[in-house]
């Protein structure tokens, strides 16, 4: 029988998805908490968030600190590569212990409680019995080991430009939907369609299962896929990705916009801001809003 070992890294908080996406990439994962947080009437009162613990699965032979630590190296030079700076990613320092047998899956959901991510919106980890007030939108979500979970401030900007820009009956684009959080509340707050799509095959099945929770499967399609794969042009779109990407495929994401549509553009650190903008301007999008949340910047832009 294999054996479980919680890995901690040592980041700085605005990296924990990218470290995230590491231990599920590179290692037999069954969870990873992000933050140790306290909460109060859905407000989030307090939080331990520079530690990424990983909840890993392997051969006690196998195990090596050593090797550990040079894999999560080597995931921060990659990084690195793509623009981010050592202080941006922070240490990547890693310590490890072995721990008691136990449904790891499970136990990390200990740490996610119900959330306010917008003005209206409340996220609701499946497992926990939330209530609202009139007005609000319950979003019932289960992410398995897909990004969005609602607490991340670049999911809630996300949150924010949807409670704004989409109106009924819009055709809605989701580009990176990770558990499909964004393409369901966009069918809540009154999209008739939304076309949701990431490039990691693993997680379409969860955010497909998510919809069907919240009863807007038959408003949804969810494919492997990536923005120039697709064809119609849409009202609104949304892409919650890396900025180095969003520069990368600006010229796609322009091409899936209708005439005086809105997208809105966010995964974005402040410091990266300026590689957006450039993109927005090179491709004559107007800058609508800046949203801004902790660390993180999203701008709405128009298609004009």
């Amino acid at each position: 029988m294999k054996d479980y070992f919680e890995i901690s890294l040592k980041i700085n908080p605005c990296a924990i998805e990218l470290a995230t996406e590491v231990f599920f990439a590179r290692f037999e994962c069954e969870g990873v908490v992000q933050a140790e947080e306290k909460y109060k009437d859905l407000e989030l009162i307090e939080t331990t968030n520079n530690i990424a613990k990983g909840y890993v699965v392997m051969e006690e032979s196998e195990f090596s600190s050593s090797q550990i630590q040079e894999i999560f190296t080597n995931a921060k030079e990659e990084l690195k590569e793509t623009g981010f700076s050592d202080e941006e990613l922070g240490e990547w320092t890693i310590s490890a212990q072995k721990v008691i047998h136990q449904d790891w899956s499970k136990k990390w959901k200990e740490h996610w409680k119900p959330t306010k991510a917008g003005e209206h919106v409340i996220i609701c980890p499946s497992w926990e019995e939330c209530t609202r007030e009139k007005g609000d939108i319950l979003i019932t979500l289960d992410p398995g080991s897909a990004f969005g979970t609602g607490t991340h401030a670049t999911t809630q900007l996300c949150i924010q430009a949807i409670e704004k820009y989409v109106k009924d009956g819009d055709d809605v684009a989701d580009i990176g939907t990770g558990s499909g959080i964004l393409a369901i509340t966009a069918v809540k707050f009154g999209a008739q369609h939304v076309d949701a799509i990431d490039n990691d095959p693993l997680v379409i099945d969860v955010a497909k299962e998510n919809a069907k929770i919240n009863c807007v499967i038959n408003k949804t399609d969810f494919a492997c896929a990536t923005a120039d794969t697709l064809t119609q042009q849409y009202d609104f779109v949304c892409a919650n990705i890396l900025h180095n990407v969003l520069a990368e495929i600006m010229g796609d994401l322009k091409s899936i916009m209708k005439p005086q549509s809105y997208m809105v553009l966010s995964g974005i650190l402040n410091e990266k801001a300026p590689v957006v903008l450039e993109a927005i301007e090179k491709h004559n999008l107007k800058l609508v809003e800046t949203l801004n949340q902790d660390q993180w910047i999203a701008f709405v832009v128009q298609r004009v």
